[in-house]
């Protein structure tokens, strides 16, 4: 099936039969109405069909074509960024030689990652929250085999250092400073 800008340049180019631009314009606006060409575009079109040309599909565009999201590229980013994940998309960009806008839409695309402060942060995948899902359900599945197990956590603050000494699970856990607790002869701890 024929997209609606190549239908209206056939139809164009047998309408360029006897008449002139201006009707030949006025036919296509009446039949496809707002989906008409532009008269930019139909005069370009009328001239080439005048001049003898044949076919309907337009010419290749200038320049380059696009090939910096080829699978090899993205396989290229994905180690870089596996090695150092503190790359900048610069940084990517100038070891790869692909261009910025194209690392940032790879990086976003592919592997799921955004910028943050400059750097790229990727997010959890679901192996990384199933393996922290696992370790979590370890440490609940230790405390619930050894009640005791919560009263050898010692948690630090800027100033204090706080131990929980009562077995009773709804009391608070007591602030010590550093040299009481350093003083105390039954802690073997070291505090840094």
């Amino acid at each position: 099936m024929l997209s609606v800008q190549m239908e209206q340049r056939v139809n164009l180019k047998f309408v360029k039969l006897g008449k002139t631009f201006t009707e030949a314009y006025a036919i296509l606006k009446k039949l496809y109405g707002n989906e008409c060409l532009s008269l930019t575009q139909v005069f370009e079109w009328f001239k080439w069909f005048k001049e003898g040309r044949e076919l309907t599909e337009g010419d290749p565009r200038p320049g380059r074509p696009s090939t910096s999201k080829t699978d090899e590229n993205i396989e290229k980013i994905g180690e870089l960024i596996r090695e150092d994940r503190r790359l900048s998309n610069r940084g990517l960009s100038e070891i790869t030689g692909i261009d910025k806008e194209c690392v940032r839409q790879i990086l976003h695309e592919s592997f799921n990652m955004r910028k943050v402060y400059a750097k790229m942060v990727k997010l959890l995948t679901p192996e990384k929250k199933e393996s922290r899902m696992n370790i979590c359900a370890d440490i609940l599945n230790n405390i619930h085999t050894d009640p005791g197990l919560l009263d050898t956590v010692i948690t630090c603050g800027d100033s204090k250092v706080w131990k929980r000494i009562n077995t009773d699970p709804l009391d608070l856990a007591l602030p010590f400073s550093s040299s009481e607790l350093s003083e105390n002869s039954s802690n073997k701890t070291s505090v840094y």
